[in-house]
């Protein structure tokens, strides 16, 4: 975000004429701060994401356990989960699946937790719907996500989830309500279970929209996101996740 802060002073770097005639065709020059900021993050666009999701790495004591996450894309409103939070949410899921007979688990805009949980176990059947292209790497577990679409999904993925965790990439009613529609869609109409990680600003449309209870246990973010983010979900969860939060 430190250099998205440079971008965006940009204006205030920006040289004039003395006599204050901007002329259209005038070349604009930037101080060098500004260039060097600029670059730095072309530079980082222009990276080449390979055949695996490479670009970052979290890890735990060694290399058998690191995670590798492709980088965050801003312009999508991508910010990956701390190691913590991930493996909280990630052995959470883990738990609820022993419940159900051929689990099946959908991970709605949440990469960070699909990457988590087949590093815990391969065989979990995880569906991951995203915008994002690069993640088309994960073959067949991969389905192309547009919140504004919220039910152009194919029909195989209708009503035949059992786990389904959402992260809507923004903190909008009208965002939670379009995943809210996506969410009834791949549920399981017979038991289905949700976890919601959304912003604390989303708590009485969450609650209002999907019947969910905060946690007291909080995500957080790698990039130290200035709002404030909450677990939601729609089962009690007895001691884990620090039990669900009194009224």
């Amino acid at each position: 975000m430190e250099k998205e802060d440079e971008l965006l002073k940009l204006n205030g770097e920006v040289s004039a004429p003395l006599d204050g005639d901007v002329e259209d065709d005038d070349p604009l020059v930037l101080s060098s701060q500004a260039l060097a900021a600029l670059q730095e993050f072309l530079a980082d666009q222009n990276k080449t994401v390979s055949s695996t999701p490479p670009a970052s790495s979290v890890a735990g004591g060694d290399d058998s356990e690191k995670v590798e996450l492709v980088t965050e894309d801003w312009r999508l409103s991508q910010f990956w989960y701390e190691p913590e939070t991930a493996e909280t949410v990630a052995e959470e899921v883990v738990t609820l699946s022993n419940r159900f007979s051929g689990c099946r688990i959908a991970c709605i805009a949440c990469p960070t937790l699909y990457v988590y949980l087949k590093k815990k176990d391969p065989s979990l059947q995880v569906q991951l719907l995203e915008y994002d292209m690069r993640f088309e790497q994960y073959g067949s577990e991969f389905t192309f996500y547009d919140y504004n679409e919220p039910e152009d999904l194919p029909l195989e993925l209708k009503h035949c989830f059992h786990i389904i965790v959402a992260d809507p990439p923004y903190l909008s009613r009208e965002c939670l309500e379009r995943v809210s529609q996506t969410i009834s869609f791949l549920a399981s109409p017979v038991d289905s279970l949700l976890l919601l990680l959304t912003g604390e600003v989303q708590r009485e449309h969450a609650a209002e929209l999907l019947s969910v209870r905060p946690c007291v246990f909080k995500p957080h973010h790698s990039s130290k996101l200035g709002n404030e983010f909450r677990l939601f979900v729609s089962y009690d969860p007895g001691t884990r996740l620090g039990g669900l939060e009194e009224d």
